[in-house]
């Protein structure tokens, strides 16, 4: 699946708007309409004015067909026209998760039979069978040309994987076993080599499956801020259904009292309702919802809900890791200074043997780099790796009596204190210079020997200041995560423009930062790919995890990058925004436009019985009739306008709250009383020149 085909359809779509014509009149069932209360009062209204239209024409209600068939017609193209947003929204995330269906295929499976890992390898007895039989834990070999069967972890081997059905992105990647690059997607292909696999999940759980349920919908539930904004909604609802109930008894009594004028009629008070209550966002609340959903997609995101996209619009602080986010990632191994008394060549030496094990970039960078300054080694019989944690930051070989590490300096500080020794004043200066340019230095220690420092350089992405400089007109503040030490991370922050770091970062420091940050009132995102990652994935109220990551970080976020692309949080904070614009300003619009239709239907209500209200039809329109029935057929024809915006979200900028708000109010809020002015003027001149 390309990007090209997982993109989502234009709004002119001919299947698309086909099928959501189609799907307008299915959602007609009172089953579909009573779940939107607004809508589902027009949808009541539209069959009770029809009713009355065939009652006139029978003659057993007393009123212009015309009229009451016109009203009738135009109530029932509003609740097409909010059905046909609500549906168009559904079709375009439907294309999407056809898509990801044809992904979805059984497959056969070589599932292993012998557990013992000693004795796995390419011809490994395995048993073939479908890959929807597959179960959580079950292992699994696959060899070059393919199809992983499920989603899992590599346990065993190393191969290069096209992963275009699921990123669009058709570059191989590599998976190998340990570290934060061993999960795998059902659905990808192995390109070379061969791979253990052990499935994560159990038939049905899969990520694939996952996303084609949320991208559906079927999973989609109401957020709060949408359930908040749905009882304002009902509440204005309620309000405008007693005011128009009371119009009634009020209209009978001044005729009455009067002894002139006409009772306001059914059809009057059902339009009145119509145009007074807030039909336009009421017709495309869900339909926002959804395209936020889909615009996520797009972006190669996936949310596990709607409320995870509505929180990314809240979020003030963004938690970044350094590397591959502010810089490429790619750290390399380029120099060495060996400590005072020991040559160059037994640094080299000593770097190579601490980063055998070490299968990261890094490390394999530093092997690249000693292989310049040292022969081929010989390991004993005796040797054994020390790996690299989060904890200890330290790696490193114990071999023919020599302890051997390499690590941060705060680290390998610390291991010499615990055996008594300390790291000398002039490496102390030399780290501090390494670290003020914004290079990681590292330190080797053989035994309690300090053999010397390495440089790792990193470079900061272009552009990422200025992305930095919007995020702070937006009033989200940016926090950098770093293992570095404080002088590389102060020298990289610097450059980058954020606003804090936080240096030499363990899975505790990071989740203790963003307790502290929720606890003033913060509403924190940050993303993450490895298993350590996951508390803190867990903790975030908006956590986004790279699909190369682990399965671990995977699942404690509610959110996954397709494209494991860490800059992506930035986007995704951008998009949950513009949602929680989009349906602010709409909502304002809507308001809005009741006002406007204020002046239009009220005086050609009860102008026959109040003939001074006739002051109030500031409009100028030709007579009663025609002043209802464009209100009507406008509050109709806003809700078809307003699709395109509803469906792209309203243009996000790079404001603060407060200017985001003086504009969105002027525009729209202005705007929402300007037009109807307008729109319905025109109306009732069209009306006009056909006689109506």
């Amino acid at each position: 699946m390309s990007k090209k085909n997982k993109a989502i359809p234009g709004m002119l779509d001919k299947a698309l708007v086909k099928q959501a014509i189609i799907d307008s009149f299915v959602k007609l069932n009172p089953k579909t309409q009573v779940k939107n209360q607004v809508m589902f009062l027009v949808y009541l209204g539209s069959i009770f004015t029809t009713c009355l239209c065939f009652a006139s024409m029978a003659g057993i209600y007393h009123e212009p067909v015309m009229f009451s068939g016109s009203v009738a017609i135009w109530l029932w193209f509003t609740v097409l026209f909010a059905n046909f947003a609500e549906a168009m929204a559904e079709g375009r995330a439907k294309a999407q998760a056809n898509a990801l269906k044809d992904l979805k295929k059984a497959t056969l499976a070589n599932k292993v039979l012998d557990l013992d890992k000693k004795k796995w390898g390419p011809n490994v007895a395995v048993e073939q069978v479908d890959s929807t039989s597959l179960c959580k834990g079950d292992i699994v070999i696959v060899k070059a040309g393919e199809v992983i069967p499920c989603d899992g972890e590599v346990v065993l081997g190393i191969a290069s994987v096209n992963e275009s059905a699921i990123t669009g992105e058709s570059a191989p990647v590599i998976r190998e076993a340990g570290g934060d690059f061993s999960s795998v997607t059902g659905g990808t292909t192995v390109l070379s080599d061969w791979i253990f696999v052990c499935a994560e999940v159990n038939p049905g759980e899969s990520f694939i499956d996952r996303m084609i349920a949320m991208v559906e919908g079927s999973t989609r539930r109401k957020t709060p801020n949408e359930i908040a904004l749905t009882i304002l909604l009902l509440a204005l609802t309620i309000i405008f259904l007693l005011v128009t109930a009371t119009m009634l008894p009020f209209s009978i009594y001044s005729v009455q009292s009067n002894e002139s004028g006409a009772v306001v009629s059914y059809t009057i008070l059902i339009a009145l309702l119509v145009c007074l209550i807030p039909t336009t966002i009421g017709g495309l609340l869900s339909a926002i919802g959804v395209a936020g959903m889909s615009r996520l997609l797009g972006a190669n995101v996936i949310a596990r809900s709607g409320r995870a996209v509505e929180a990314a619009g809240d979020v003030d602080v963004l938690l970044l890791d350094k590397t591959g986010t502010i810089t490429f990632g790619n750290r390399q191994a380029s120099n060495f200074y060996p400590s005072r008394g020991v040559s160059i060549e037994e640094l080299a030496h000593a770097a190579l043997l601490s980063s055998l094990s070490d299968d990261t970039p890094e490390g394999k960078s530093i092997v690249l780099l000693a292989r310049k300054y040292t022969e081929g080694i010989q390991l004993g019989s005796d040797a054994t790796f020390v790996p690299f944690t989060a904890q200890t930051k330290m790696s490193g070989i114990n071999v023919n009596g020599h302890n051997i590490r390499k690590g941060a300096p705060e680290a390998i500080s610390s291991y010499l204190s615990n055996l008594g020794h300390s790291v000398q004043s002039d490496t102390k200066r030399t780290v501090n210079e390494v670290a003020s340019r914004g290079s990681t230095p590292l330190l080797v220690v053989d035994g309690t020997n300090l053999m010397g420092i390495i440089e790792l350089k990193d470079i900061v992405k272009p552009g990422i200041r200025e992305r930095f400089d919007d995020l702070r007109c937006m009033g989200i503040k940016t926090v950098m995560i770093t293992g570095d030490n404080p002088l590389t991370a102060a020298a990289i922050a610097a450059e980058a423009g954020v606003d804090d770091f936080l240096a030499e970062a363990t899975p505790e420091s990071k989740l203790s930062t963003i307790r502290k940050f929720q606890e003033e009132g913060h509403m924190v995102a940050m993303t993450g790919d490895g298993t350590n990652d996951a508390p803190a994935l867990a903790q975030s109220d908006v956590a986004v995890a790279m699909n190369s990551g682990t399965q671990s970080a995977k699942e404690a976020a509610n959110m996954v990058d397709l494209d494991s692309s860490p800059t992506k949080l930035i986007d995704v904070v951008k998009i949950g925004k513009q949602m929680l614009i989009t349906r602010g300003s709409l909502t304002t619009f809507s308001i809005a436009n009741d006002v406007a239709k204020y002046f239009a239907i009220i005086p050609a209500a009860f102008a026959s019985t109040y003939p001074g209200l006739t002051v109030l039809n500031v409009m100028g329109l030709h007579s009663p009739t025609s002043a209802l029935l464009s209100a009507v057929i406008f509050n109709a024809l806003i809700i078809i306008a307003l699709i395109p915006l509803a469906l792209k979200g309203v243009e996000y900028r790079a404001l603060s709250a407060a200017a985001l708000l003086r504009r969105n109010i002027f525009i729209y809020g202005l705007g929402g009383i300007v037009v109807p002015f307008i729109g319905i003027k025109c109306i009732d001149i069209v009306l006009t020149i056909f006689g109506i």
